[in-house]
Protein backbone atom coordinates (compact mmCIF):
# COMPACT_ATOMS: atom_id res chain seq x y z
CA UNK A 1 0.00 0.00 0.00
CA UNK A 2 1.47 3.48 -1.26
CA UNK A 3 2.41 5.44 1.88
CA UNK A 4 0.11 8.01 3.26
CA UNK A 5 1.70 12.03 3.08
CA UNK A 6 2.60 13.67 6.12
CA UNK A 7 -0.67 14.57 7.83
CA UNK A 8 -3.12 12.52 5.74
CA UNK A 9 -4.36 12.83 2.67
CA UNK A 10 -2.53 12.17 -0.62
CA UNK A 11 -0.25 9.24 -0.65
CA UNK A 12 3.60 9.85 -0.89
CA UNK A 13 6.00 9.07 -3.71
CA UNK A 14 9.79 9.52 -2.59
CA UNK A 15 12.71 10.12 -4.22
CA UNK A 16 16.18 8.73 -3.88
CA UNK A 17 19.12 11.24 -2.68
CA UNK A 18 19.69 13.12 -5.27
CA UNK A 19 17.23 12.44 -7.54
CA UNK A 20 15.63 16.10 -7.33
CA UNK A 21 17.94 18.43 -9.08
CA UNK A 22 16.03 17.70 -12.51
CA UNK A 23 12.32 18.19 -11.05
CA UNK A 24 13.74 21.52 -8.89
CA UNK A 25 14.64 23.10 -12.70
CA UNK A 26 11.29 22.53 -14.16
CA UNK A 27 10.64 19.06 -15.12
CA UNK A 28 7.71 17.13 -14.81
CA UNK A 29 9.06 13.54 -15.18
CA UNK A 30 9.73 11.32 -12.54
CA UNK A 31 11.64 7.79 -13.66
CA UNK A 32 11.01 4.21 -11.56
CA UNK A 33 14.77 4.25 -10.73
CA UNK A 34 14.61 7.91 -9.17
CA UNK A 35 11.90 6.51 -6.72
CA UNK A 36 13.41 5.16 -3.70
CA UNK A 37 11.31 2.23 -3.57
CA UNK A 38 12.48 0.68 -0.46
CA UNK A 39 10.45 3.14 1.31
CA UNK A 40 7.74 3.60 -1.10
CA UNK A 41 7.35 0.33 -3.21
CA UNK A 42 5.69 1.37 -6.95
CA UNK A 43 3.57 -2.03 -6.33
CA UNK A 44 1.42 0.28 -3.54
CA UNK A 45 0.51 2.54 -5.97
CA UNK A 46 -2.53 1.99 -8.69
CA UNK A 47 -2.63 3.37 -12.37
CA UNK A 48 -3.61 7.36 -12.26
CA UNK A 49 -3.27 7.57 -8.75
CA UNK A 50 -2.55 10.78 -7.27
CA UNK A 51 0.25 11.37 -4.86
CA UNK A 52 2.93 14.01 -3.35
CA UNK A 53 6.16 13.77 -4.55
CA UNK A 54 8.79 14.74 -2.21
CA UNK A 55 12.57 14.39 -2.27
CA UNK A 56 14.35 12.56 0.25
CA UNK A 57 14.02 14.48 3.55
CA UNK A 58 10.52 15.16 2.63
CA UNK A 59 10.28 18.03 1.26
CA UNK A 60 7.53 18.78 -1.13
CA UNK A 61 8.10 18.43 -4.83
CA UNK A 62 4.49 18.87 -6.03
CA UNK A 63 1.39 16.88 -6.64
CA UNK A 64 1.17 14.96 -9.71
CA UNK A 65 -0.05 10.96 -10.92
CA UNK A 66 1.59 7.55 -10.54
CA UNK A 67 1.51 4.50 -12.92
CA UNK A 68 3.69 2.31 -11.38
CA UNK A 69 3.98 0.27 -14.65
CA UNK A 70 5.65 2.65 -16.71
CA UNK A 71 8.77 3.61 -17.35
CA UNK A 72 7.74 7.02 -16.10
CA UNK A 73 6.53 6.18 -12.78
CA UNK A 74 5.06 9.82 -12.18
CA UNK A 75 4.20 13.10 -13.61
CA UNK A 76 3.87 16.27 -11.61
CA UNK A 77 0.78 18.44 -12.37
CA UNK A 78 1.38 21.37 -9.95
CA UNK A 79 3.88 22.20 -7.80
CA UNK A 80 1.70 23.97 -5.15
CA UNK A 81 1.40 20.32 -2.78
CA UNK A 82 -2.02 21.79 -1.63
CA UNK A 83 -3.27 21.82 -5.31
CA UNK A 84 -6.21 19.57 -6.02
CA UNK A 85 -6.27 17.34 -9.04
CA UNK A 86 -9.92 17.85 -10.44
CA UNK A 87 -12.18 19.77 -12.92
CA UNK A 88 -11.06 22.98 -11.50
CA UNK A 89 -7.36 22.56 -12.24
CA UNK A 90 -8.32 21.27 -15.56
CA UNK A 91 -10.48 23.99 -16.19
CA UNK A 92 -8.25 26.61 -14.87
CA UNK A 93 -5.52 25.21 -17.65
CA UNK A 94 -7.74 25.03 -20.15
CA UNK A 95 -8.39 29.04 -19.66
CA UNK A 96 -4.84 29.76 -19.95
CA UNK A 97 -3.96 28.19 -22.96
CA UNK A 98 -7.69 29.38 -24.85
CA UNK A 99 -6.12 32.80 -23.70
CA UNK A 100 -2.51 32.14 -24.86
CA UNK A 101 -4.18 30.78 -28.63
CA UNK A 102 -6.74 33.97 -28.90
CA UNK A 103 -3.37 36.05 -29.17
CA UNK A 104 -1.45 33.66 -31.45
CA UNK A 105 -4.68 32.85 -33.97
CA UNK A 106 -7.46 34.78 -35.47
CA UNK A 107 -9.51 31.77 -35.89
CA UNK A 108 -9.91 28.77 -33.97
CA UNK A 109 -8.05 26.21 -35.13
CA UNK A 110 -5.31 25.21 -33.64
CA UNK A 111 -3.73 23.29 -30.58
CA UNK A 112 -5.08 24.23 -27.58
CA UNK A 113 -3.46 21.62 -25.19
CA UNK A 114 -0.17 20.14 -25.71
CA UNK A 115 0.54 18.22 -22.62
CA UNK A 116 3.21 19.29 -20.44
CA UNK A 117 3.96 22.71 -21.89
CA UNK A 118 0.17 23.88 -21.11
CA UNK A 119 -0.12 21.89 -17.45
CA UNK A 120 -1.94 18.42 -18.57
CA UNK A 121 0.37 16.01 -19.00
CA UNK A 122 -0.43 13.78 -20.99
CA UNK A 123 -3.40 15.52 -22.90
CA UNK A 124 -3.71 16.60 -26.04
CA UNK A 125 -6.17 18.80 -27.36
CA UNK A 126 -7.10 19.93 -30.58
CA UNK A 127 -9.69 22.54 -31.91
CA UNK A 128 -11.16 22.29 -35.12
CA UNK A 129 -14.05 25.54 -34.27
CA UNK A 130 -16.30 23.53 -32.23
CA UNK A 131 -15.19 19.94 -32.43
CA UNK A 132 -12.11 19.65 -30.39
CA UNK A 133 -10.24 16.19 -31.12
CA UNK A 134 -8.58 14.74 -27.94
CA UNK A 135 -5.41 12.13 -27.07
CA UNK A 136 -5.01 10.58 -23.73
CA UNK A 137 -1.30 9.15 -23.22
CA UNK A 138 -1.19 8.40 -19.47
CA UNK A 139 -2.90 6.47 -17.04
CA UNK A 140 -3.16 9.66 -14.81
CA UNK A 141 -5.52 11.55 -17.42
CA UNK A 142 -7.36 8.27 -18.42
CA UNK A 143 -8.48 8.70 -14.98
CA UNK A 144 -9.18 12.22 -15.16
CA UNK A 145 -11.33 11.95 -18.26
CA UNK A 146 -14.43 12.61 -16.47
CA UNK A 147 -13.28 16.01 -15.30
CA UNK A 148 -11.29 16.59 -18.60
CA UNK A 149 -15.23 16.52 -20.21
CA UNK A 150 -16.55 19.10 -17.69
CA UNK A 151 -13.84 21.30 -17.85
CA UNK A 152 -14.39 21.79 -21.85
CA UNK A 153 -17.81 21.72 -21.39
CA UNK A 154 -17.39 24.88 -19.02
CA UNK A 155 -14.66 26.55 -20.78
CA UNK A 156 -15.54 26.12 -24.16
CA UNK A 157 -18.75 24.49 -24.73
CA UNK A 158 -18.38 22.86 -28.00
CA UNK A 159 -20.65 20.87 -30.10
CA UNK A 160 -18.33 17.42 -29.92
CA UNK A 161 -15.24 16.29 -27.95
CA UNK A 162 -13.92 13.11 -30.01
CA UNK A 163 -11.45 10.74 -27.95
CA UNK A 164 -8.91 9.11 -30.45
CA UNK A 165 -7.34 7.30 -27.67
CA UNK A 166 -4.95 4.60 -29.70
CA UNK A 167 -1.26 4.25 -30.80
CA UNK A 168 1.74 3.08 -29.17
CA UNK A 169 2.03 5.49 -26.34
CA UNK A 170 -1.23 4.49 -24.70
CA UNK A 171 0.39 0.65 -25.16
CA UNK A 172 3.37 1.95 -23.00
CA UNK A 173 1.10 2.98 -20.03
CA UNK A 174 -0.80 -0.10 -20.63
CA UNK A 175 -4.07 1.74 -21.73
CA UNK A 176 -6.89 0.11 -24.04
CA UNK A 177 -7.35 2.40 -27.27
CA UNK A 178 -10.54 3.51 -28.51
CA UNK A 179 -12.79 6.04 -30.52
CA UNK A 180 -15.56 7.73 -29.05
CA UNK A 181 -17.35 10.76 -28.40
CA UNK A 182 -16.90 12.35 -25.08
CA UNK A 183 -19.08 15.28 -25.63
CA UNK A 184 -21.93 14.87 -28.40
CA UNK A 185 -21.65 12.88 -31.50
CA UNK A 186 -18.57 11.60 -34.10
CA UNK A 187 -18.14 14.12 -36.95
CA UNK A 188 -17.26 12.45 -40.15
CA UNK A 189 -16.03 15.59 -41.31
CA UNK A 190 -14.44 18.72 -39.59
CA UNK A 191 -13.14 21.83 -41.62
CA UNK A 192 -9.45 23.59 -41.36
CA UNK A 193 -8.39 26.95 -41.99
CA UNK A 194 -4.54 27.64 -41.91
CA UNK A 195 -2.79 30.59 -44.56
CA UNK A 196 -6.58 31.32 -45.98
CA UNK A 197 -7.29 27.96 -47.40
CA UNK A 198 -10.41 25.38 -46.15
CA UNK A 199 -9.25 21.82 -45.73
CA UNK A 200 -12.03 18.94 -44.88
CA UNK A 201 -10.21 16.08 -42.87
CA UNK A 202 -11.90 12.58 -40.96
CA UNK A 203 -11.17 13.56 -37.42
CA UNK A 204 -11.88 9.37 -36.73
CA UNK A 205 -10.15 7.80 -39.60
CA UNK A 206 -7.59 10.03 -40.39
CA UNK A 207 -3.55 10.56 -38.77
CA UNK A 208 -3.72 11.40 -34.96
CA UNK A 209 -6.57 13.41 -34.45
CA UNK A 210 -6.74 14.41 -38.03
CA UNK A 211 -4.54 17.33 -38.87
CA UNK A 212 -0.73 18.56 -38.13
CA UNK A 213 -1.09 22.08 -36.92
CA UNK A 214 2.67 21.57 -35.99
CA UNK A 215 3.56 22.50 -39.14
CA UNK A 216 1.49 25.48 -39.78
CA UNK A 217 4.09 28.38 -39.09
CA UNK A 218 6.69 26.39 -42.02
CA UNK A 219 3.88 25.89 -44.16
CA UNK A 220 3.48 29.93 -43.96
CA UNK A 221 7.07 30.14 -44.99
CA UNK A 222 6.33 29.01 -48.45
CA UNK A 223 5.14 31.69 -50.29
CA UNK A 224 8.41 33.80 -51.15
CA UNK A 225 9.61 29.99 -52.95
CA UNK A 226 6.81 27.94 -54.74
CA UNK A 227 5.39 30.70 -56.93
CA UNK A 228 5.41 29.43 -60.82
CA UNK A 229 7.01 26.48 -59.80
CA UNK A 230 6.50 22.66 -59.99
CA UNK A 231 6.26 21.37 -56.60
CA UNK A 232 6.04 17.77 -55.05
CA UNK A 233 5.03 17.11 -51.65
CA UNK A 234 6.13 13.95 -50.60
CA UNK A 235 4.04 12.06 -47.45
CA UNK A 236 1.31 14.55 -48.12
CA UNK A 237 -1.55 12.96 -46.52
CA UNK A 238 -4.39 15.18 -46.92
CA UNK A 239 -2.22 18.05 -48.81
CA UNK A 240 -1.74 20.65 -45.97
CA UNK A 241 2.04 21.50 -47.98
CA UNK A 242 0.67 20.49 -51.46
CA UNK A 243 -2.57 23.38 -51.83
CA UNK A 244 -1.13 25.40 -49.73
CA UNK A 245 1.85 25.37 -52.26
CA UNK A 246 -1.30 25.84 -55.27
CA UNK A 247 -3.32 28.59 -53.28
CA UNK A 248 0.49 30.76 -53.06
CA UNK A 249 1.23 30.42 -56.93
CA UNK A 250 2.26 27.04 -58.04
CA UNK A 251 2.23 26.01 -61.10
CA UNK A 252 1.39 22.39 -60.84
CA UNK A 253 1.78 20.49 -57.33
CA UNK A 254 2.20 16.46 -57.02
CA UNK A 255 0.84 15.27 -53.64
CA UNK A 256 2.28 11.66 -52.75
CA UNK A 257 1.42 9.24 -49.91
CA UNK A 258 0.79 5.63 -49.07
CA UNK A 259 -2.82 6.01 -48.33
CA UNK A 260 -5.24 6.08 -51.32
CA UNK A 261 -7.83 7.57 -48.79
CA UNK A 262 -5.55 10.16 -48.32
CA UNK A 263 -4.70 10.89 -51.55
CA UNK A 264 -8.69 10.91 -52.32
CA UNK A 265 -9.02 13.35 -49.94
CA UNK A 266 -6.53 15.72 -51.07
CA UNK A 267 -8.64 15.84 -54.69
CA UNK A 268 -11.60 16.92 -53.04
CA UNK A 269 -9.74 19.76 -50.61
CA UNK A 270 -7.65 20.77 -53.91
CA UNK A 271 -11.18 21.07 -55.11
CA UNK A 272 -12.69 22.70 -52.31
CA UNK A 273 -10.25 25.71 -52.78
CA UNK A 274 -10.40 25.39 -56.29
CA UNK A 275 -7.20 24.09 -57.21
CA UNK A 276 -8.08 21.14 -58.86
CA UNK A 277 -6.53 21.53 -62.10
CA UNK A 278 -3.01 22.46 -60.13
CA UNK A 279 -2.70 19.42 -57.62
CA UNK A 280 -2.55 15.90 -58.97
CA UNK A 281 -2.29 12.73 -56.08
CA UNK A 282 -0.62 9.91 -56.17
CA UNK A 283 -0.62 6.88 -54.17
CA UNK A 284 2.65 4.52 -53.44
CA UNK A 285 5.45 4.17 -51.15
CA UNK A 286 7.36 7.32 -51.34
CA UNK A 287 10.73 5.74 -51.62
CA UNK A 288 9.75 3.47 -54.76
CA UNK A 289 7.69 6.45 -56.49
CA UNK A 290 10.78 8.72 -56.19
CA UNK A 291 12.64 5.90 -57.84
CA UNK A 292 10.14 5.73 -60.45
CA UNK A 293 10.06 9.45 -60.82
CA UNK A 294 13.79 9.73 -61.67
CA UNK A 295 13.17 7.41 -63.86
CA UNK A 296 11.04 8.72 -65.78
CA UNK A 297 13.45 12.15 -65.59
CA UNK A 298 10.30 14.34 -63.44
CA UNK A 299 12.23 17.20 -61.85
CA UNK A 300 10.78 19.25 -59.66
CA UNK A 301 11.65 23.01 -58.46
CA UNK A 302 10.51 22.40 -55.38
CA UNK A 303 10.26 19.22 -53.50
CA UNK A 304 8.61 18.80 -49.60
CA UNK A 305 9.46 15.84 -47.57
CA UNK A 306 7.70 15.42 -44.34
CA UNK A 307 7.78 11.66 -43.15
CA UNK A 308 6.06 10.20 -40.25
CA UNK A 309 8.97 9.77 -37.07
CA UNK A 310 11.84 7.26 -38.61
CA UNK A 311 13.68 7.40 -34.99
CA UNK A 312 10.74 6.49 -32.38
CA UNK A 313 13.06 4.98 -29.73
CA UNK A 314 16.34 5.77 -29.23
CA UNK A 315 17.80 2.18 -30.59
CA UNK A 316 16.40 2.94 -33.71
CA UNK A 317 18.64 6.33 -34.09
CA UNK A 318 21.23 4.23 -36.52
CA UNK A 319 18.73 2.79 -38.67
CA UNK A 320 16.96 6.31 -38.74
CA UNK A 321 19.54 8.26 -39.49
CA UNK A 322 20.25 6.17 -42.76
CA UNK A 323 16.22 6.16 -43.78
CA UNK A 324 16.44 9.95 -43.33
CA UNK A 325 19.59 10.35 -45.75
CA UNK A 326 17.83 7.78 -47.95
CA UNK A 327 14.58 9.73 -48.76
CA UNK A 328 16.32 12.81 -48.79
CA UNK A 329 18.95 11.79 -51.04
CA UNK A 330 15.77 10.02 -53.51
CA UNK A 331 14.34 13.60 -53.23
CA UNK A 332 17.33 15.93 -54.27
CA UNK A 333 17.53 13.29 -57.08
CA UNK A 334 14.57 14.97 -59.06
CA UNK A 335 15.00 18.24 -57.61
CA UNK A 336 16.07 20.03 -60.53
CA UNK A 337 19.16 22.76 -60.66
CA UNK A 338 18.76 25.51 -58.28
CA UNK A 339 15.69 24.11 -56.72
CA UNK A 340 14.29 24.19 -53.09
CA UNK A 341 14.57 21.30 -50.40
CA UNK A 342 11.97 21.54 -47.82
CA UNK A 343 12.62 18.49 -45.01
CA UNK A 344 11.71 17.80 -42.05
CA UNK A 345 11.17 15.19 -39.09
CA UNK A 346 9.44 14.82 -35.99
CA UNK A 347 11.16 12.25 -34.34
CA UNK A 348 12.40 13.30 -31.12
CA UNK A 349 15.03 10.74 -30.96
CA UNK A 350 16.73 12.74 -34.42
CA UNK A 351 19.03 15.36 -33.00
CA UNK A 352 18.65 18.64 -35.16
CA UNK A 353 22.32 18.32 -35.98
CA UNK A 354 21.99 15.05 -36.77
CA UNK A 355 19.31 15.70 -38.74
CA UNK A 356 20.64 18.34 -40.86
CA UNK A 357 23.70 16.24 -41.56
CA UNK A 358 21.92 13.37 -42.76
CA UNK A 359 20.51 15.17 -45.31
CA UNK A 360 23.71 16.67 -46.01
CA UNK A 361 25.56 13.39 -46.67
CA UNK A 362 22.72 12.67 -49.09
CA UNK A 363 23.61 16.06 -51.48
CA UNK A 364 27.51 14.82 -50.61
CA UNK A 365 26.42 11.63 -52.18
CA UNK A 366 25.23 13.57 -55.36
CA UNK A 367 28.10 16.02 -55.17
CA UNK A 368 25.58 18.76 -55.03
CA UNK A 369 25.96 21.84 -52.78
CA UNK A 370 23.41 22.20 -49.77
CA UNK A 371 23.03 25.35 -47.96
CA UNK A 372 20.35 26.11 -45.66
CA UNK A 373 18.27 29.06 -46.04
CA UNK A 374 16.19 28.33 -42.92
CA UNK A 375 15.92 26.26 -40.08
CA UNK A 376 12.08 25.03 -39.20
CA UNK A 377 10.63 24.16 -36.07
CA UNK A 378 7.04 23.65 -34.42
CA UNK A 379 4.33 25.89 -34.11
CA UNK A 380 3.93 28.76 -31.30
CA UNK A 381 0.80 26.35 -30.50
CA UNK A 382 3.17 24.08 -29.52
CA UNK A 383 5.43 25.89 -26.88
CA UNK A 384 8.25 24.01 -25.65
CA UNK A 385 9.38 23.79 -22.01
CA UNK A 386 13.03 24.86 -22.40
CA UNK A 387 12.86 22.55 -18.89
CA UNK A 388 11.85 19.59 -20.67
CA UNK A 389 13.56 18.71 -23.88
CA UNK A 390 10.93 16.10 -25.17
CA UNK A 391 8.43 18.99 -25.47
CA UNK A 392 10.75 20.46 -28.47
CA UNK A 393 10.85 17.32 -31.22
CA UNK A 394 9.69 19.15 -35.07
CA UNK A 395 13.15 20.02 -36.72
CA UNK A 396 14.06 20.77 -40.46
CA UNK A 397 14.81 22.87 -42.85
CA UNK A 398 14.73 24.66 -46.43
CA UNK A 399 17.66 24.02 -48.56
CA UNK A 400 19.00 25.50 -51.67
CA UNK A 401 20.81 23.52 -54.24
CA UNK A 402 22.42 25.38 -56.65
CA UNK A 403 23.40 24.74 -60.09
CA UNK A 404 26.32 22.25 -60.38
Amino acid sequence: MAAAAPGGGLATLRLKRGEDGRIRDGHRWVFSNEVDVARTPLGGFTPGQHALVVDDRERPLGVGYVNPNALIAARIVARDPARALDRRLVAERLQAALALRARLFDSPHYRLVYGESDGLPGLVLDRFDDVLVGQIATAGMEALRGEIEAAVAEVLSPRALVWKNAGSVRQLEALPEYVEAGIGELPTSVRVLEGGVEFAVDPVRGQKTGWFYDQRANRDLLGRFVRGARVLDCFSYVGAWGIRAAALGAAEVTCLDASAQAAAQVEANAALNGRADRVTALVGDAFEVLRELRQQRRRFDVVIVDPPAFVKRRKDFPEGRMAYRRINELAMRVLADDGILVTCSCSFHMPRDAFVDAVGHGAARLARDYRVLAQLGQAPDHPILPAIPETSYLKGVIAHLPPA
